[in-house]
Formats: C-alpha cells, sequence, structure tokens
C-alpha cells in the first residue's frame, strides 16, 4: 500500500532573511516584554521555525526606559556580576540600574529567555535596545509590534 507522506521542512541558512520589528516597551512588564522579544528573536512565531538555524528577526525595543515591574520588584530586584576575583561581587539595585544603563535590564532578561548554546550570541546580536523613543535604524524596519503584548 503506498501512502504518500509529506517532508517536514527544515530551514536552511542561506534561505532565512531577517526582518526588523520595533517593540515598544513602555508600561508593559519586563517578563513579558523579554518572552515575546525572544520568540521574535528565535523564530518561533513563524512556520518556517527550525531548532538549529536562525529564522528570527531583528528587534529593536524602545522606551526601554519605561518598562515596568509587578510587585515589590522596582525596591527588591538585585542585578549580580562578580570580577573574577576573591571579593570581587558587585551588586548594583534594579532603581541605579535604569538609571546608569536602561537598556542592560531588558537584555538581561531576554538573554535568560534564550536557549544557552552558541546560536543565543548571534540572536543577541540581532537586538537592540534604546532608552528613548528614536532609533537609527528606521530604514530597515518592516514591521512593528506596538502593542504585542497584553499589559
Amino acid at each position: 500500500m503506498n501512502v504518500k507522506r509529506t517532508k517536514t521542512y527544515n530551514a536552511k541558512p542561506d534561505e532565512v532573511g531577517g526582518d526588523w520589528q520595533v517593540v515598544d516597551a513602555a508600561g508593559v512588564p519586563m517578563g513579558r516584554l523579554a518572552v515575546e522579544v525572544a520568540r521574535i528573536l528565535q523564530g518561533k512565531d513563524r512556520p518556517t521555525y527550525t531548532p538549529y538555524v536562525i529564522t528570527g528577526d531583528y528587534v529593536i525595543v524602545v522606551n526601554a526606559a519605561k518598562v515596568g515591574l509587578t510587585g515589590s520588584k522596582v525596591a527588591d530586584k538585585v542585578y549580580y556580576r562578580h570580577s573574577g576575583y576573591s571579593s570581587g561581587l558587585k551588586q548594583t539595585s534594579y532603581r541605579g540600574m535604569m538609571d546608569k544603563h536602561p537598556d542592560y535590564a531588558i537584555k538581561h532578561a531576554v538573554k535568560g529567555m534564550l536557549p544557552k548554546n552558541n546560536l543565543a550570541i548571534h540572536m543577541l546580536k540581532r537586538l537592540k535596545v534604546y532608552a528613548g523613543p528614536d532609533h537609527p535604524h528606521q530604514a530597515q524596519v518592516t514591521g512593528s509590534r506596538k502593542k504585542a503584548v497584553k499589559e
């Protein structure tokens, strides 16, 4: 009995083009924003998703300084880094981080939601985060997700 089988489509790296999308972070909880951005970077929102190929788009996050947190995380959240030397642990509060580097908080959250492999490094290079509403990539933008995340 002959049964016609359909083959699974696997994207090739040279077949995938990277579009640019703008995501507005104003008033959106950071975790929900990071989930949506990670899905776009990986390409999980496309029917051509392939786990071992970057099928996602470039993502521009604007208004990073206006991203929100739920509960008491604004006062309690702390970012840690270590220099590698003894007693080299540095800690920065969320408010201090948003004053100096508002883009780092979003990049850090998105990095934690990407797969832990070599592709994540390349996916993070496709993420551009800006504190205000302006960005220098207007010529590349093909789509926008102004209200991609429910508030």
